[in-house]
């Protein structure tokens, strides 16, 4: 993996392309260049077939040069370093900052590459890419590019064991406000492998992680539980705490982004039919006047407590 540190000081973990990947990828861009150039070839023979010789030869010239040099420009430029052949085989050029190219980066690459890949047949370019440290040749030397694969393989990633029974619960007036996320990581990392390890250096790695987390917590270590152990209840605790914060019900107020239920509209009162007796209306409901207020009593004055000392208290 490459650290690349871009204009704003943020370091880019990029992995280079190597040489047998990038070979492939030429060899299919070849073989796409190729196939364009004879069929276009044949169609512009056709064409020019009522021109004299010295046409037809300037013709050819210019779409030899055209895809040559012209279309592997084009192509870059315009899929921003992701041509055909980087695109079969998750390849991609970027800049020396991680950034995408632009046409001047592509024009340097292409003209470079007529010398490197074409009139050498890529010895210079092999060398290149196997002398540098970061697979570069020469056209992105000069170019100030790199070829950096953009499908990297992904690793599973394996559960953190549950804890015991007997330490279900055990911890949760712990503070783990004060750990750090880099001694998480370590924690994590070492609970998902710790099954493969040596058990005398799995043993030694969970006192240590047990003591690290013991010292950022600031209480004491409990007494006859082992370090793994105490290790998988405490990031238990951390994930139940993390799962109830991030599933807590929003509270329910007046104000809350919801908007009242409009009042029903009042029913229509239906027509008596002749010969039948009026329907009254219903009498509204008048609320009772409000009770007379209440004189304010006079606050209590706090009463202060003892102060306690540095003893516990009898029993």
């Amino acid at each position: 993996m490459s650290d690349l540190v871009t204009g704003d000081a943020v370091v880019l973990g990029l992995r280079p392309a190597r040489l047998p990947s990038r070979g492939l990828a030429i060899l299919l861009d070849l073989a796409v260049y190729v196939t364009g150039y004879v069929l276009i070839s044949v169609g512009l023979t056709v064409a020019t077939a009522s021109l004299d010789l010295a046409a037809q030869a300037a013709v050819a010239v210019a779409t030899f040069l055209l895809f040559l040099v012209g279309v592997p420009i084009a192509v870059e430029t315009l899929s921003h370093g992701r041509s055909l052949g980087k695109l079969a085989c998750g390849l991609r050029v970027v800049r020396d900052d991680g950034g995408p190219i632009r046409f001047r980066h592509a024009l340097v690459r292409g003209s470079m590459g007529v010398v490197e890949l074409i009139l050498t047949f890529g010895s210079i370019a092999c060398i290149a890419s196997l002398v540098s440290a970061r697979g570069r040749r020469l056209g992105d030397v000069f170019a100030g590019t790199l070829v950096v694969r953009e499908r990297v393989p992904g690793t599973r990633v394996m559960p953190v064991p549950p804890p015991p029974p007997w330490l279900a619960g055990r911890f949760t007036g712990l503070d783990l406000s004060a750990v750090p996320d880099g001694l998480w990581l370590a924690i994590r990392q070492y609970l998902t492998r710790m099954n493969q390890l040596d058990p005398q250096v799995g043993a030694t790695m969970a006192v240590r992680l047990a003591d690290d987390l013991v010292a950022r917590t600031g209480a004491p270590p409990p007494a006859g539980v082992p370090a793994a152990a105490f290790l998988m209840a405490v990031v238990h605790e951390r994930q139940t705490r993390d799962a109830a914060r991030a599933f807590r019900p929003a509270p329910a107020g007046p104000g809350a982004g919801y908007a009242p239920a409009p009042a029903p509209a009042p029913m229509p009162m239906p027509m008596p039919m002749p010969g039948t007796l009026p329907v009254v209306a219903p009498v509204p409901y008048v609320a009772p006047a409000p009770a007379a207020p209440v004189a304010p009593v006079a606050p209590v004055p706090p009463v202060e407590a003892p102060r306690a000392g540095g003893f516990a208290p009898p029993a």
